[in-house]
Order: C-alpha cells, then sequence, then structure tokens
C-alpha cells in the first residue's frame, strides 16, 4: 500500500508527459467542444482518465504512487495558470484567442469551419441571446471559454441610463 513499484521521478517524469499531451489534446480539439460538453464528452474525458492512468504510474498501484501523480498534476495545473498570466504568447498557446464568426451580419464560413460550428448552431447561439436573423447581428464572437457572445446591430442595448436622482429629504 505505502511501498512504490516505481521511483518516484519515474511517475513524476510519465505524469507530466501526460499532462502535457493532455492539454494539447484538448486544446486541439477546439474551443467549442470544451465549451459545451455533451454526454458523448464527459464519457470520452471519463474513460479518457482511466486509460492515462496507468500511463501515469505504470504498474505502481500504491497509495503513495497516486498521490505523488495527483501532487505532480496538480502543481503542474498551478504552475501553467501562473505562467500563463505572465506570457501572452503561452496564454495564447493554452487558451487560444476568440475568434469572429459573424460580422455586420455576414456569417465568416471560414471561421466556421475551422472552429467545427455549424449554421444552426450558431443560429441557436443568437436565438439564446434573442435575436431572430444573423442580419441583425453588428458581431458574434467565440470566446476561448466557447460561449457565443453577440453583440446586436442596434445599439439601444448599448445606451447609458441616466442613474435616478438620489433620494432627497424634504
Amino acid at each position: 500500500m505505502f511501498s512504490l513499484a516505481n521511483p518516484i521521478w519515474d511517475i513524476v517524469l510519465r505524469t507530466t508527459s501526460v499532462y502535457v499531451i493532455i492539454l494539447v489534446g484538448l486544446r486541439l480539439a477546439g474551443k467549442r467542444e470544451i465549451g459545451q460538453m455533451t454526454v458523448f464528452d464527459l464519457v470520452v474525458l471519463l474513460l479518457l482518465a482511466n486509460a492515462v492512468q496507468n500511463a501515469m504510474v505504470g504498474p505502481d498501484t500504491s497509495l503513495v504512487g497516486g498521490i505523488v501523480a495527483a501532487l505532480v498534476l496538480l502543481v503542474l495545473n498551478s504552475v501553467v495558470a501562473q505562467l500563463r498570466l505572465r506570457s501572452p504568447r503561452l496564454r495564447r498557446m493554452v487558451e487560444g484567442s476568440p475568434t469572429l464568426l459573424v460580422l455586420r451580419g455576414e456569417v465568416i464560413p471560414l471561421h466556421l469551419q475551422r472552429e467545427g460550428i455549424d449554421q444552426e448552431t450558431l443560429e441557436a447561439a443568437l436565438r439564446e441571446h434573442g435575436i431572430a436573423e444573423i442580419s441583425e447581428v453588428e458581431i458574434a464572437v467565440l470566446e476561448i471559454d466557447g460561449s457565443i457572445s453577440v453583440v446586436p446591430k442596434s445599439h439601444d442595448h448599448w445606451s447609458v441610463k441616466r442613474a435616478p436622482k438620489p433620494f432627497q429629504r424634504m
């Protein structure tokens, strides 16, 4: 239970390798897949976690081996989070950048295709924002978290409303 079948350095190296590969794989999967997880995506993620477990600890099934792998994952995640805050280039590599999908009522098909979004999905996102027609959209952007932000052509939503006067005593 407490004796390691592999040296700690081996578990650290294996876990670090798996972390990097999974991070790159999820990044290549695209923003939309991560932002809108379906049951299918959840099943794949759970099976992926199970599949890489042996790659991280090898034949080691000890409590210590599992704790070492978990600590390495937590430390790596923390280090990557801190580094991406300091480096815009790393942030773009790890998180990606927003993608313009609609500009002035015109869909940008190349961007939809690159991000794996079909017309129906885009239209559904617009409806969620209360917009019935693409022609009513100034811009629609696929954000880095997989959500779609929409700015309508009507700028009434952006008008500054006057704050009520403060309560005055008589």
